[in-house]
């Protein structure tokens, strides 16, 4: 029986890790499909605090492990596809390969962008393509890109976008927004936004290097197609929380995350907790479930303590 098992290795789920090592827990994490989250499909992350230089994703995910089994965390390369309460309390865990008995569960399996599906699309991820804009807007300074997206959330984005690149288009299927109106007014007003109507991507270009320099655009209306110069391309369509496996546990809000407790990280079921971008559709920073982690990690401690 485990006293805590962690789903997740993002910066959600290996803070929880140091924090419950350090309190003698002895936890079990699992790390899913892709070990240490979407950090890992990022290059330079400069806006994680306590590195003045940047540190590349995969690095610091690297590190937090490292930190994580310095305290005791042990991981176990397995992908969880359901989890059960049982009539005491605890509660199977059933991965790819086994069940798992845990006395407490932290939700970390955070959230996957929602891209377009084109054929070379992943393999562009950090060289021309990403899905935040906080993330990677500022690599392109004083060039054009795109922002592909008609909701708050790619209005926000082109908006921040124009602090760093001399051009943005916001790329849109219909021909007006679906964002409030506040902010299609405020996008649309900004000069260094030009909306691109009725179209869709259907190509990534490369230079010889290997990164976007353009994107073939069609026309949804006309079916004409254009070539768009651009150095990156952020997706801004939404993003899909890895919740499926968690059954009726925890309930769900209408975009898949996890709804937790008021001012806490726990959910309807007591001893299961959420912390990370499987809950969080605001933030999404990897500070902030760094912050959650840590909460969910003093939260299923204190529930040990009281249930002893």
């Amino acid at each position: 029986m485990e006293n805590v098992v962690i789903i997740g290795t993002g910066c959600a789920g290996w803070t929880a890790a140091i924090y419950t090592g350090r309190a003698n827990l002895s936890p079990l994490v699992l790390s899913g499909t892709q070990l240490g989250g979407q950090l890992t499909t990022t290059t330079e992350v400069e806006n994680f605090p306590g590195f003045p230089e940047g540190v590349m994703g995969p690095e610091l995910m690297g590190r937090m492990q490292q930190q994580a089994e310095k305290f005791g965390a042990r991981v176990e390369y397995k992908k969880v596809v359901e989890i059960a309460k049982n009539d005491d309390g605890t509660f199977t865990i059933k991965t790819d390969s086994d069940e798992l008995q845990s006395k407490t569960v932290i939700i970390a399996t955070g959230a996957a962008p929602r891209y377009l599906g084109l054929e070379n699309e992943m393999e562009l991820v950090g060289h021309g393509v990403t899905s935040c804009a906080t993330c990677d807007g500022a690599f392109y300074r004083d060039v054009p890109v795109a922002v592909v997206g008609g909701g708050d959330s790619a209005c926000e984005e082109a908006n921040f976008l124009t602090r760093f690149a001399s051009r943005v288009y916001l790329i849109h299927r219909r021909d007006e927004l679906r964002a409030s109106k506040i902010m299609a007014d405020r996008v649309l007003a900004n000069e260094k936004v030009e909306p691109v109507w009725d179209s869709a991507i259907t190509e990534y270009l490369t230079d010889e290097a290997g990164e976007v320099r353009a994107a073939t655009l069609k026309n949804l209306k006309s079916g004409d197609e254009s070539e768009l110069e651009v150095k990156c391309v952020f997706v801004a369509i939404g993003h899909v929380p890895n919740s499926q496996f968690v059954g009726d546990l925890v309930d769900l809000d209408e975009g898949g995350y996890i709804l937790q407790n008021a001012h806490s990280t726990g959910t309807k079921t007591p001893g299961v907790f959420a912390a990370g971008d499987v809950a969080d559709h605001v933030y999404r920073q990897a500070i902030t479930a760094a912050g959650q982690g840590c909460a969910a990690a003093l939260e299923a401690e204190r529930y040990l303590a009281d249930s002893e």
